[in-house]
Parts: C-alpha cells; structure tokens; sequence
C-alpha cells in the first residue's frame, strides 16, 4: 500500500491515487500513513474522502495529529476538530500550546463548544476529562418499541449504541441493557423490565488507569460516568481504555530505561527521536553519568583483589558469568515490577507482600542456578572450594539482583524521583557492585588459606 501510494505521488497521479484510497480498506491507509512524510501525509489526507478522513485522523496518536495540523490552513483544522468526538477533541487540544487550544475551541460551533468546556472543566487523566457525552439514554419508563425508535434516531450521532444506558426523569443512572437484550424484547415490555439494575459506573472524578481497568477486567464496552449525585454525565468506551493502557505501559517502559523527565506539552517519544540533541542529552544523560560513577566503584573493587587474582586466575573465569545472572534475573524482576504497577497487580502501599514473593523467587531460582554452576566449576578447575565459592555466589547475587529489581524503581517512585526514571542502570551498575563484593568476598572465605 505504502509504495503505491508513493509511486502516485513521485508520479504527480492524483486521480489514481485517489481512486487507491476510496477503494483501499481503512486499516491499510491507517497502517501506510506512518510511514509517509508530513507533506505525504497531507497529499494523503486531502485526496480522502470526508468520512474516512475525520476517522483516520481521530484513530492517529497525538503526535501525529498535532504535525497535521501544523500543516492545514486554520479553517481545515477547525472544521476537522469541530467533527470529532468530544473526548478525542479534548485529549488533542490538552496536547496543543494554550493559544492555538484557545483558538480552536473558540471556533467551535456552540454545541460542540459547550460539550468541549464540559470536558475540559474536570481534571486532566479522569473519568470526567476522557468520556464521551455522545451516548444514548433511555427512559425507564418507556416501551421496547419507543426505545427502538429513539436508537434507531440516534444511532448515526453517537460513539456507541451497543451499550445502553437508562437513567429516571432526574438523570439518574438507574440501570443498563444491551442493544440485543433490547432487539428481543416484546414491544410493550417497559425498559425498566428488560434492564440490568446493578450497572457498573465510575465517579467523574476516578483516576483513567482504575477506569480503563474497570473495562478490561470487566470485559466491558462502555462503562457509565455520574457525577456526585448519581446523575450520568458520560461514559467511556473500550477504545479510550485501551489508548489508556497503551500510553500507561509506554510511559513505564520509558521511565524504566531511564528515559523520563520529557517537556510535558511534547509527546516523550517525539522528543526521543525528533527533539534537539540538549533535550536529549537533558533526558538520558544524568542517570548515565550517576551509573558510570558507580561503575567506577565496581572498577576499585576489582583492583582492591588483583593480589587474589594473581594468586588464582581462575577466579576471573567465573565473573563475568556471575555479573551476567544476576543482571538476568534484575532485569526479569524490575519488569515484573513494572508491569504488575501498571496493571494494578502491584500496590505502592502494598509493597512488601509482592516484594518478599520475588525475593523467594530469586533465592529459589539462585539456588538452583548456583548448584549447577558449582558443580561445573569444580569439574572444570578441579577446585571444590572454587565451586562451592561459585556456587553461594551466584545464589545470594541472584537473590540480591532480584531484591534491586523490586526495590530500586519502589524507592524512587516513593521519592518522586521523576516516575522512577533511571530505574534500569541505577539496578545493572549496583548489581554488578553487589555481585563483585560477594564473589571476592566468598572468594576469601572458601578459598583465602589457598592463596
């Protein structure tokens, strides 16, 4: 798809390309759009067809929405945000410079104008700030046939019409039914015998990660949102849960490698790659330098033994092999770390019961580990104490390799420490510190009385 709609454009043929994209199915257009250029993109985006346009576009990332943008005329961009849906329009305009937000909100029709502000009046990364108010209600005292009827009006408008939402005279949430408990229902059954009484919600104000959790695990959807008085205000679909998850998970996987601390209206993927070498540097460069420090303490280590090595050089066989495990298996447990905090497996304030499991895990792992590798270096060297020195090393360097991994991004998150940025080099140059002092130091205890 990609080289066709680059053989068009080098060709200057407009009319087959845009032939291409009116028959082309919309995930492939979705998929090649990546990988044109900006000017690419607009040729691309102003040959499409209105429809296919505004859905494209509201399927993009942010930072590929804004670089469009960029490059339309202030009237095309205000017609394409003023089509969106309320809640893609709002998390754009929160990644946009106050003024052109400013700008465009201002533009707005006054219906779409008013849902924008409704929005944008909650706190940002809440169930207020990311839900739709394009949904249907129903009255509970309506028929199956009324009901059917108000769908069938409304269905073009809305983001979603599978999940139905009934609510009393005051807009309270009263219950919820599905498109096809409603398709099968008598025409005389009133709504508020066909419903579910027990509808799942969340409160305006419910942080977006426990919202997009609520959806997932509950394999919903949509869920409701009321505000304090049970009134319903919106709801959030399986689509925003989802972009919720995914940007989470980016988020702690940066943070993670050390790559935190982006300019908070810059998407921290385009600062990475597209951003000036000072704001690379400013992002990468300060837990290195802390690392390499430490590295350095690794490097007296070592020197502090060169007697034993001399004496023995078979001790230097085993290093490297004992450094490598024991930053296997931190790199292992800071992911589980990870992942389990992003996924809600893992609490802050209930640290220590996840936290003593993985020391198990790696005291457990080490022993078995460290048996075996034992084992090799008497045969190998024909020395027992060697690998019984081995041995107890590379158990209690895997068992503390798999405590940093837990402990190191938990320390710096309780801190604040720029959401646990620099959590991977701060754990790999400490591992390898931990592990030289245990080795020498078993070293000296099993085998000093032979050097």
């Amino acid at each position: 798809m990609k080289e066709r709609i680059l053989t068009y454009i080098h060709e200057k043929d407009m009319d087959s390309l845009k032939t291409l994209l009116a028959t082309a199915e919309e995930m492939e257009i979705l998929h090649a759009f990546y990988d044109l250029s900006n000017e690419e993109q607009v040729i691309v985006f102003r040959l499409l067809a209105k429809d296919n346009a505004l859905s494209i576009f509201e399927q993009l990332d942010t930072a590929e929405q804004k670089n469009l943008l960029r490059s339309f005329t202030h009237g095309k961009a205000t017609e394409l945000v003023n089509e969106m849906a309320p809640d893609d329009r709002v998390r754009l305009l929160d990644e946009l410079p106050a003024g052109v937000a400013k700008k465009i909100i201002d533009s707005l029709s006054p219906e779409e104008r008013e849902a924008t502000n409704v929005l944008l009046g909650y706190a940002p990364e809440t169930a207020g700030r990311i839900m739709t108010t394009e949904y249907i209600s129903l009255k509970k005292d309506i028929t199956q046939s009324q009901a059917l009827e108000r769908v069938c009006k409304q269905a073009k408008d809305k983001e979603t019409i599978y999940t139905l939402f009934v609510t009393d005279s005051e807009k309270i949430l009263e219950g919820v039914l599905t498109l096809k408990e409603l398709l099968v229902a008598d025409g005389n059954s009133k709504i508020e015998n066909i419903m579910s009484k027990k509808a799942i919600s969340v409160y305006t104000g419910t942080d977006q990660e426990e919202v997009a959790k609520t959806l997932q695990e509950l394999d919903l959807l949509a869920v409701p949102v009321t505000d304090k008085e049970g009134r319903l205000v919106g709801i959030v679909t399986i689509d925003d849960a989802i972009d919720i998850l995914e940007e989470e998970t980016t988020e702690d996987i940066l943070d993670n490698a050390g790559l935190a601390d982006a300019d908070s209206e810059s998407n921290r993927s385009e600062v990475l790659i597209k951003g000036s070498l000072w704001k690379i540097w400013k992002v990468r460069l300060p837990f290195l330098l802390a690392t390499m420090a430490l590295g350095m303490v690794s490097g007296l280590v070592i020197e502090g033994f060169e007697e034993t090595l001399e004496a023995m050089t078979g001790v230097a066989i085993f290093i490297p092999l004992i450094m490598g495990m024991g930053g296997n298996i931190g790199t292992q447990s800071s992911t589980v770390f990870a992942r389990g905090l992003v996924l809600g497996h893992i609490q802050i304030k209930n640290f220590m019961k996840p936290f003593l499991k993985e020391i198990g895990i790696g005291l457990s792992i080490g022993l078995l580990i460290g048996i075996v590798s034992g084992i090799v270096a008497t045969f190998w060297l024909n020395l027992p104490m060697l690998g019984l020195a081995v041995g107890v090393a590379m158990t209690v360097t895997m068992t503390a390799a798999a405590l940093l991994g837990f402990l190191v991004p938990y320390v710096l998150a309780r801190l604040k420490a720029d959401q646990a940025a620099g959590s991977a080099p701060i754990i790999t140059t400490l591992k390898d510190l931990v592990a030289l002092l245990i080795y020498f130091g078993c070293i000296n205890l099993f085998l000093g009385n032979l050097m």
